[in-house]
C-alpha cells in the first residue's frame, strides 16, 4: 500500500531543446561500444591483468600484448574513472614489450614520482601533469632523462614539482651550473600554469634549450622581468600570457616574435590591465606581427576609448577612426582577425560596431558569450563572469540556442569541480535550461544523464553549501522520477538523506529533499526499496520524528516524513523491521498524543502501519493493549474523510485473521474490536474518493479468503468494492489479473459469508464486469 504521489505540486513541466542543438555539441549522441568496453576494462581488471598480481604489482597476463592506441585508452579511461588509483593500475606498463604509450594525460591524479618514471620510459611525445600534487622535485631529473621525445609538456596549477625553495629567490646552483632545468630540445609545445612565486631567472633556465617550441603557455605565471626568457623563440606561434603582470615590458620582445599567430594578454584582474597607452601599445604589437590571426586583451585597457583618436603609426593614416572603433587595430581593417577577446575589456569595447574580427569574446550579445565561454572554458576567474552572463540570457528567457548553452555549461562544472562560483552559476543555470525543456530533451537519455551525474558531482562536493544543493534539488525535481534517476540511484539517495539531515532545520533544501525522497520511495521497485532502508532511510526519518517532537512541532516536513516512511515499507518486510527496530511504534503514538487533530500526519501514519500488518512475522510487535486500544478507538475517527478509519479497520483485519489464539491481548477483547469495526465499514460511503494507491490487491485476497472471520473478509471485499468502483480504470484489471474473480465467485458460493459480505462481492464482479464490457466496446 503506497501513499499518493504528492511531488506532482511540486514538479514543473518544461519546453525541449531543439535536437539541433544537441547535435551541435554531441550531447545526445549514445555511448559508443568502444567506450563501454574500456569502461568494462578498467573496472574488471582480471580480463586483462594475472589474478595474482590485482592486489599487489599488477600484470597483463601473459599472453597480451596491447597496441598504443588501447594502452593509451585503457591509461585515460582509468585516470578518469580512479584518479586517486592511478599508481596501482600503472604498473601493467612496466613491460614495454607488452605495452606502448607514447601520448599521456594524468590531470588530477594522485601519481608520483614512481609511477611517472614507469610512464616516461616509454619515451612519450606528450605528457600532462597539471594538478598533481604528489609529483615532486624529483621527478625533474626523470622527465628531463627522458625528454628527447617529448614534443608536447604540461605542467602547473596544483603542483610541487618546482617548489619555491629550490626555484625562488635563489634558484638551486645544481641548474645554474647546467644551464637549463628540463632538457627538451625537440619540445614543440610548452604549458606551464600558476607559478606566480617563481623569478625570471627560472624561465629563462626553463626556456634555453627549447629553441623549437612552437605554442608557450605561460598563464598565470611570476613576472617575466623583460621577457627575454623568450627572445630566442623565433618558431613561436602561439604565446599565451593570461594573467601575467607587467607585460608592458615584455612588448619589445613579443614584436620580435614575427611568426606569432596567437597572441593572449588577457587579464582577469583590473590592476595587470592598465597600460599608460594602450593603444599605441596595441598598434605597435598589430604592425609588428604581421601573421597575428588570433587576439585577446580582454580585461584590459588596449582597446582605447572608443573615441576618435589621432592615428599611432605612419601606415594608419586616414581618417582619425580608420574604419573601425578600435584605433590600435586600424591596419586590420581590410585583414580582419579570425578572433579577438575583448571581454570586460574597458570602455565597453564588445559593444563597439565596427570591430575588424570575424569572432569575438565579449558579453554584447548571446553570439559573444557563447564564444567567450568556449575561449575561456580552462580559466576559473573569466569563466565565473561568463557562466553569469549566460545564466541571465536565461533567467530573462533570451537565449536562442539553448543546446550550445547547455554543452558550455556541462563542460564549466565538468572542469571545475572544486570551483564554488562556476557549480552555483552553472547550477542555476542548469535549472532554467531543464525548466524550460521538456518533452525533446527528457527522450534523449544521455543528455539527461549526463545534466544529473553533473549535478550529482557538483552536490556531492558541496553538500554543505545551501545555495548548491537547492539548485540541485531544483533541478532535479524537473526530471521524472524515478524513470531519469535510477541509473544513479544510490548516489542520489545518499545526497537526499544528507539534505534531509546535513541542512539546516526547516530550510527550503531540507524540504525539497525529503519531498524528492518520497517521491522515489513511491515509485521505484522492491529491490530499490530495500536498498532505500539499507541506506538509512527510515532512521532519518525517525530522527526527523524525534526531533519535531522536542521541539513540539507539526508541520509538512513531519508529515512528509511519515508519508515517506509510509511508501518506502510498502510491500517490503525488511524496511517494516527497521521501523519496528526504531522504536517505530514509540513515535506513533506520542504523535498521535501530541499532534491528534493533523488529519494528514494521522492518515500517514495509519498507512504505515497498514503495511506492517501485512507482514505476518511482525504483526506479533502490534499485540500491545496500548496499541489495539488505538486502533480500535480511530474506527471512530472521521479524519481525511475515511481514510483513517479504512487503515485502522485494514490494521485490526490482518491482525484479527491471525485467529483467536493470535489475539493475546485482553483488553480490549478480540470480539469487541471485530463488531466494532464492521460497524464502522457498515458507515462508510462505497462511492467515497481515495487517497491511496495499491499496486497489488494480493494482501487483499489473502484477507477475502479467511472464512472463518467474516469481519476481515467484509473489510476485504469492501475496499475492492469501493476501488473498483470509483477507479474501474485502475483496479478492475488488478482484480482480474490476480484471479479475484474466481475468488469473489467463491465467496458468493460459500455458506459462510455473511449477507452483506456477498452484496459486495456481487457489487466487484459487477464493476469489473461493466469495465470489461466497456473495454471491448471501445476495442470494437
Amino acid at each position: 500500500m503506497l501513499h499518493p504521489e504528492k511531488m506532482s505540486r511540486t514538479c514543473l513541466h518544461s519546453r525541449a531543446v531543439p535536437a539541433e542543438c544537441c547535435a551541435f555539441c554531441g550531447l545526445g549522441a549514445p555511448s559508443t561500444l568502444v567506450d563501454a568496453c574500456f569502461d568494462y576494462i578498467v573496472n574488471n581488471l582480471e580480463c586483462l591483468c594475472d589474478p595474482a598480481s590485482l592486489m599487489d604489482k599488477l600484470m597483463l597476463k601473459w599472453h597480451i600484448t596491447l597496441p598504443v592506441e588501447i594502452c593509451e585508452r585503457l591509461l585515460h579511461t582509468r585516470a578518469a574513472k580512479t584518479p586517486k588509483l592511478i599508481n596501482h593500475f600503472v604498473q601493467i606498463f612496466t613491460d614495454r614489450q607488452a605495452t606502448r604509450l607514447k601520448r599521456v594525460r594524468l590531470r588530477g591524479t594522485n601519481i608520483t614520482d614512481e609511477g611517472l618514471c614507469i610512464l616516461l620510459a616509454h619515451q612519450l611525445t606528450e605528457l600532462d601533469l597539471a594538478d598533481n600534487l604528489l609529483v615532486s622535485k624529483d621527478a625533474i631529473a626523470h622527465i628531463s632523462s627522458e625528454a628527447s621525445s617529448l614534443l608536447s609538456l604540461t605542467i602547473g596549477e596544483q603542483m610541487n614539482l618546482f617548489p619555491a625553495s629550490a626555484f625562488g629567490d635563489n634558484i638551486e646552483k645544481e641548474y645554474q651550473d647546467r644551464n637549463y632545468i628540463i632538457y627538451a630540445p625537440n619540445l614543440r609545445r610548452l604549458s606551464l600554469r600558476k607559478l606566480a612565486k617563481l623569478k625570471p631567472v627560472f624561465f629563462q633556465l626553463l626556456l634555453s634549450p627549447m629553441r623549437k617550441l612552437q605554442h608557450l603557455d605561460l598563464s598565470a605565471c611570476g613576472a617575466l622581468g623583460n621577457f627575454k626568457c623568450m627572445a630566442h623563440l623565433s618558431n613561436l606561434t602561439s604565446l599565451v600570457l593570461y594573467n601575467v603582470a607587467k607585460i608592458e615590458k615584455g612588448v619589445l620582445v613579443i614584436c620580435t616574435l614575427k611568426n606569432l599567430q596567437h597572441l593572449d594578454i588577457s587579464q582577469s584582474k583590473d590592476e595587470n590591465g592598465k597600460y599608460a597607452n594602450g593603444t599605441g601599445i596595441l598598434t605597435l604589437l598589430i604592425h609588428s606581427l604581421p601573421k597575428l590571426r588570433s587576439l585577446d586583451i580582454s580585461g584590459t585597457n588596449l582597446a582605447g576609448t572608443g573615441v576618435a583618436e589621432s592615428p599611432q603609426c605612419v601606415d594608419c593614416i586616414g581618417s582619425p577612426s580608420a574604419g573601425t572603433d578600435i584605433p590600435g587595430l586600424a591596419m586590420r581593417v581590410h585583414n580582419p582577425l579570425q578572433f579577438i577577446g575583448l571581454y570586460e575589456t574597458k570602455h565597453d569595447a564588445c559593444l563597439r560596431h565596427d570591430i575588424p574580427a570575424q569572432l569575438i569574446a565579449g558579453n554584447a550579445n548571446e553570439e559573444q558569450i557563447f564564444i567567450a565561454a568556449l575561449a575561456y572554458l580552462d580559466r576559473a576567474e573569466m569563466l565565473q563572469k561568463v557562466l553569469n552572463e549566460l545564466f541571465h540570457l536565461f533567467r530573462y528567457e533570451t537565449c536562442k540556442h539553448v543546446g550550445q548553452a547547455l554543452y558550455i555549461v556541462l563542460e564549466a562544472m565538468n572542469r571545475h569541480p572544486n570551483e564554488r562560483h562556476i557549480q552555483i552559476s552553472g547550477s542555476a543555470t542548469l535549472f532554467y535550461i531543464v525548466k524550460g525543456t521538456g518533452k525533446e530533451l527528457h527522450e534523449v537519455m544521455q543528455v539527461k544523464r549526463r545534466i544529473i551525474t553533473t549535478l550529482l558531482d557538483a552536490m556531492c562536493v558541496y553538500r554543505y553549501d545551501d545555495t548548491m544543493m537547492r539548485n540541485g534539488c531544483l533541478t532535479l525535481c524537473q526530471f521524472k522520477i524515478p524513470d531519469d534517476v535510477v541509473f544513479d540511484f544510490e548516489r542520489l539517495v545518499i545526497i537526499l538523506l544528507h539534505s534531509v539531515q546535513g541542512m539546516a532545520q526547516e530550510s527550503f533544501v531540507q524540504r525539497i529533499g525529503i519531498y524528492l525522497l518520497n517521491s522515489l520511495a513511491c515509485q521505484v521497485d522492491a529491490i530499490q526499496k530495500i536498498k532505500l532502508g539499507e541506506l538509512g532511510v527510515i532512521n532519518k526519518m525517525l530522527g526527523l520524528i524525534d526531533d519535531r517532537l522536542d521541539r513540539g512541532l507539526c508541520d509538512d516536513v513531519l508529515e512528509a516524513t511519515w508519508s515517506t516512511m509510509w511508501n518506502v515499507t510498502d510491500e517490503t518486510p525488511a524496511n517494516c523491521s527497521k521501523f519496528l527496530e526504531g522504536a517505530g511504534m514509540e513515535y506513533f503514538l506520542k504523535c498521535l498524543g501530541k499532534f491528534p487533530d493533523k488529519e494528514e500526519l494521522l492518515r500517514n501514519m495509519m498507512g504505515l502501519l497498514g503495511n506492517v500488518a501485512e507482514v505476518r512475522a511482525l504483526r506479533h510487535h502490534l499485540m500491545n493493549p496500548k496499541y489495539i486500544a488505538v486502533f480500535a478507538a480511530l474506527l471512530d475517527s472521521l479524519s481525511d474523510g475515511i481514510e483513517v478509519s479504512y487503515n485502522a479497520a485494514g490494521v485490526i483485519s490482518h491482525i484479527a485473521a491471525d485467529g483467536p489464539e493470535a489475539w493475546t491481548v485482553e483488553q480490549p477483547s478480540r470480539e469487541e474490536v471485530l463488531w466494532k469495526m464492521v460497524t464502522a465499514i457498515d458507515k462508510w460511503d462505497l462511492r467515497s474518493d481515495r487517497n491511496i494507491n495499491y499496486r497489488s490487491f494480493e494482501p487483499i485476497l489473502h484477507l477475502a479468503r479467511t472464512f472463518e472471520t467474516p469481519e476481515c473478509q467484509q473489510w476485504a471485499v469492501w475496499a475492492l468494492a469501493n476501488l473498483t468502483g470509483v477507479y474501474p480504470e485502475k483496479y478492475c484489471d488488478v482484480v482480474m489479473s490476480e484471479g479475484g474473480m474466481h475468488l469473489l465467485d467463491e465467496i458468493i458460493d460459500h455458506p459462510l459469508p455473511p449477507r452483506r459480505v456477498k452484496e459486495l462481492a456481487h457489487i466487484v464482479i459487477e464493476n469489473c464486469r461493466t469495465f470489461k464490457e466497456r473495454c471491448c466496446m471501445l476495442d470494437g
